[in-house]
């Protein structure tokens, strides 16, 4: 007889029953094999909110085949994810199978290597009921503010509409955001920039450089109008630039921690363009296993849902010794570099690393998908950099006065670049531009090339981007690791909130949405309740509370309310405006405006039901289509990747990735289209032509 070892999917049993060999079957649930029915809302609030769990429609022959295996085995060991979700898997398929939850049946893996397999098999642990209840009380609180307050915005606002603990308040985030948006007033500002440089020397000593107005009088001052410029600027004609002051140091930059699962998320966001639901299922992919040439199925990062910054002794002493091979003695630590993890994290797991340090991305390149070496990389390097000596940066900041005016300009060089060499994280990309100054001494005077003043506008805050809203949900204690990815699918799929570039918008859905859940379900959509809902849970999994009490608490407050907002809406039905567009209906004349279906957005005549004419929503680009000349436009992927394809399909089968823009191609007057991926270029797509250059700067909009 053979031990049975039961985990979540395919891939990982697949990678596990390697490593464990004969005597060991190993199987996959498949994820969840029981939850509440989904017809009704499954949980008893009258007698401490009792779970009335029932086996997954779909699972049945499944279900059939460990119960099988299961009297077959000579044990039973359940090895599902090591997180509240995976422990809950744990006891209910101990549940189903009449596995006895006080013996030492359950067994995690960290990471599924040789190792992390071995060491799991051999420690195992009864099931952490603490955890069993932590994910119990949340999916009852969620199931009871979904199925409670759902049907009364079907009732209110539209039918397919849902609401959720921690969507709802995400959708308000972005709501308010867009609120401020509207109500922000320009304020006009002005700048006066100066190219300064040396009067003396070689030509490249004399290279002008960028000098920017601070104040006048030795106090730092505003010009808020042209006028104010002008006479400024009028005082500068006739004033010497002399150095006054000169300010040298060095600055030292320390390398961010490793991931954890929200920073993963943001920075594949901001890096790859991923969105949260492809960063969580590539990583999922590396952490089950890939078959690599020569070692078989590798497990190649950690757990990766995970808020702990904690890493092995293991791995650091691993790190060190790589880093003293590949790049020397100066680029590492004496002692490892330790990083502190928030309060609240949940500190069971490590942080987000390579298994195997040795396998540098280039080595396995051949072995993984463009998006598994991609993220894959991001997490080698990053992980890799975490252990790396600090930069150190040579810095330098001038004053110049002029007249009774006061100019300011900055640089900086690199003096040892240090884990820069290797990693440098996303969101410094603005504070480092200073320009390289030539020597300078005080009292020296200067030559200027060009003064301008320049008029600005005060910008209004952007847009969340997905990596943005993540770092603010986390931030406020809303969510926890495993819940951003769905919540922000799930936003997007109900239709309260679209994605332009990467900018995060509400759509009209979700604002009226919004605007109820804040006039009657306060609470739900306040932030800092959520929050407090969340440590609450947090202290059902420490074993402080008890998981019926903390909904008990809860639902009181939420039955009152729910009742009142029946009372105060009676009778009341929110409407959504439609979004009006130019396409002519062609049967009645009226301006088709944009609905939202079971299949995304269509058009629809606003006379329906006199008129019932509908048309599918073509997103039109700026360009023409390289091979017949008709209207570019923008499609989706099933996954709702944006690509772009003739609108002549399917005579015409031209589609790309690249962004078709209004600039023609100065070889044969075809659309130029740009790159998205890292390195950008312009380039014309016309067969035979081959023209490209490179692109401009571009911000993304709604880029943080």
């Amino acid at each position: 007889m053979s031990k049975l070892v039961i985990v979540e999917s395919p891939a990982k049993a697949t990678t596990i029953q390697k490593y464990l060999g004969d005597g060991y079957e190993v199987m996959a649930s498949m994820g969840h094999i029981r939850d509440l029915p989904k017809s009704k809302l499954g949980v008893d609030v009258d007698h401490g909110f009792t779970p009335a769990y029932e086996n997954i429609k779909g699972k049945e022959d499944l279900i059939k085949k460990l119960r099988s295996a299961a009297k077959k085995s000579e044990e039973i060991l359940l090895a599902t994810d090591p997180d509240r979700e995976g422990e809950a898997i744990s006891w209910h398929l101990a549940e189903l199978l009449g596995v006895d939850i006080r013996k030492n049946n359950r067994i995690t893996f960290t990471e599924i290597t040789k190792n992390g397999v071995k060491n799991g098999i051999e420690h195992p642990r009864q099931i952490d009921m603490q955890l069993v209840d932590a994910q119990q009380a949340r999916r009852v609180l969620d199931r009871i503010v979904g199925y409670k307050i759902s049907p009364f915005l079907w009732r209110k606002v539209r039918k397919g509409l849902s609401a959720g603990r921690v969507q709802s308040v995400a959708v308000r985030m972005v709501v308010d955001r867009e609120e401020e948006i509207r109500a922000f007033q320009p304020e006009e500002y002005w700048s006066i920039d100066a190219m300064v440089g040396k009067r003396e020397g070689k030509a490249a000593e004399k290279k002008p450089f960028p000098a920017k107005f601070y104040g006048t009088d030795g106090k730092k001052a505003a010009i808020k109008s042209e006028e104010q410029a002008k006479a400024i600027l009028e005082e500068l004609r006739a004033a010497d630039f002399v150095v006054t002051n000169i300010k040298k140091g060095v600055r030292r930059k320390t390398p961010a921690p490793p991931f954890i699962t929200s920073t993963l998320q943001q920075d594949a966001s901001r890096r790859l363009g991923f969105q949260a639901k492809r960063t969580m299922k590539v990583a999922q992919e590396l952490y089950e296993g890939v078959e690599i040439d020569g070692l078989g199925a590798v497990g190649l990062i950690t757990y990766m849902r995970t808020d702990s910054l904690r890493i092995a002794d293991e791995a650091l002493d691993g790190a060190a010794k790589y880093i003293r091979q590949a790049y020397g003695d100066n680029y590492a630590l004496a002692k490892p570099r330790t990083f502190k993890t928030k309060k609240n994290a949940q500190d069971a797991h490590e942080a987000i690393r390579p298994t195997m340090i040795e396998l540098e991305p280039g080595k396995v390149k051949a072995n993984l998908t463009s998006d598994q070496y991609k993220l894959y990389k991001l997490i080698w390097e990053r992980f890799i950099a975490s252990q790396m000596a600090l930069a150190l940066l040579d810095t330098v900041s001038v004053e110049i006065t002029a007249g009774r005016h006061c100019f300011k300009a900055s640089g900086f060089s690199v003096k040892f670049d240090g884990f820069t060499v290797l990693y440098v994280e996303s969101s410094d990309n603005d504070e480092e531009s200073g320009t390289r100054l030539p020597a300078l001494t005080e009292g020296e005077v200067l030559a200027v090339a060009e003064i301008a003043p320049n008029q600005h506008f005060t910008q209004p805050p952007p847009r969340y981007t997905e990596a943005s809203l993540i770092k603010e949900l986390e931030e406020n204690g809303i969510g926890r690791p495993s819940t951003y990815a769905p919540t922000l699918t799930t936003i997007q799929q109900r239709g309260y909130v679209e994605r332009e570039q990467k900018a995060l918008k509400p759509t009209a859905l979700g604002e009226v949405t919004t605007k109820l859940m804040k006039e009657q379900f306060r609470d739900i959509v306040d932030p800092d309740f959520t929050a407090g809902m969340e440590q609450k849970l947090d202290e059902v999994e420490g074993g402080t509370v008890n998981w019926s009490g903390v909904i008990s608490s809860f639902y009181q407050g939420f039955d009152a309310t729910l009742k009142e907002a029946e009372k105060n809406m009676e009778g009341t039905r929110m409407k959504v405006p439609d979004e009006e567009t130019d396409v002519v209906c062609e049967l009645c004349g009226r301006k088709m405006v944009i609905k939202h279906g079971r299949f995304g957005k269509f058009l629809a005549c606003p006379g329906f039901p006199e008129c019932r004419n509908t048309k599918k929503l073509v997103q039109e680009t700026p360009g023409l289509c390289p091979v017949c000349r008709s209207k570019v436009v923008a499609k989706k992927t099933k996954t709702g990747r944006t690509f772009y394809g003739c609108s002549g399909y399917p005579k015409c089968t031209f589609m790309t990735w690249d962004t078709p823009i209004e600039e023609t191609c100065p070889r044969c007057g075809s659309t130029l289209f740009r790159t998205n991926g890292k390195i950008k270029k312009l380039h014309c797509l016309k067969e035979g032509c081959g023209f490209e250059k490179a692109a401009p700067a571009k911000k993304e909009s709604g880029d943080e």
